[in-house]
């Protein structure tokens, strides 16, 4: 070993019997052994290690959706741009998985994809977590967690509480704004409809952004926030359609066609419609 490949000769800690180490602050050993492939396989494992990233990813953007939430609530707009931002960029990450995921082929794919009996994405309640959090609050969506009691309370607390897009309608109504009758809106749990009151309050933001910074800004972050989301959507479909076709889902959706119905689904709607009207 030359001097340069001697981590001492730079100060580096060698000695980790009494101390914690990387492996020790990261859990790696839980982590790394947590993949147990089922079939003879080779590319299960890729299978595995895409939906598991992917839900460590949806678990930080849980995560920062909360606190971006709370921000708003204390009119603290400043780290709530800043945690927009970020759920943006893992979307981002969310987005190159499939990138990965589709270089498995249709052939590779069959050759495990019975192992997986009725597993499925589609019951996955952190991204159930984070769609209830942006404000698609699909109460049917509820079922596939119905066997999991403690999951479907930890739904549940989220459904009871104003979902990011509430809590920028009321920022906007603190801030003078009428916002029709989603001022006396009261039961968070379901989907709320598109609001003219709401619209005509962006249009007011939009046309005079220098007057409502603040506002007009986080309309774009969250415009930012759900264009990489949708993006995330059509990744899915596509990675989908590439490797099974038209078949059905594992977890009994009608893949393809259901995937694709969900592309139409408006996480802010007036956000998205206000650039027709100005």
């Amino acid at each position: 070993m030359t001097i340069a490949e001697n981590p001492e000769t730079h100060g580096a800690e060698t000695d980790f019997r009494q101390r914690m180490s990387y492996a020790d602050y990261l859990h790696l050993e839980k982590i790394l052994d947590a993949q147990e492939t089922l079939s003879s396989s080779p590319d299960e494992l890729l299978f595995i290690i895409q939906h598991q990233t992917s839900e460590l990813w949806m678990k930080l953007a849980i995560h920062e959706l909360g606190a971006a939430i709370s921000a708003i609530q204390r009119d603290d707009l400043r780290p709530a741009f800043k945690m927009l931002t970020r759920v943006s960029r893992i979307f981002e990450q969310l987005n190159s998985a499939w990138d990965v995921l589709r270089t498995m082929t249709p052939s590779e794919y069959t050759r495990f994809r019975d192992d997986l009996a009725q597993s499925s994405g589609f019951q996955s309640w952190q991204y159930r977590a984070i769609e209830f959090l942006a404000g698609n609050r699909n109460l049917a969506m509820m079922k596939p967690h119905e066997h999991r009691p403690e999951l479907v309370a930890r739904l549940e607390a989220i459904l009871a509480q104003r979902s990011l897009y509430d809590e920028t309608l009321a920022l906007l109504a603190r801030n003078g704004f009428d916002i029709g009758e989603d001022a006396s809106r009261g039961d968070w749990r379901t989907t709320r409809a598109p609001n003219d009151a709401v619209l005509a309050a962006w249009q007011t933001v939009y046309r005079e952004p220098e007057k409502h910074w603040a506002l007009y800004e986080l309309a774009e972050k969250l415009v930012d926030f759900e264009d990489y989301f949708r993006r995330w959507r059509f990744n899915h479909v596509t990675t989908v359609e590439r490797i099974i076709g038209l078949k059905r889902g594992t977890g009994g959706t009608a893949g393809v066609s259901y995937l694709r119905r969900m592309l139409e689904v408006e996480l802010f709607p007036e956000l998205w419609k206000v650039r027709t009207e100005l």
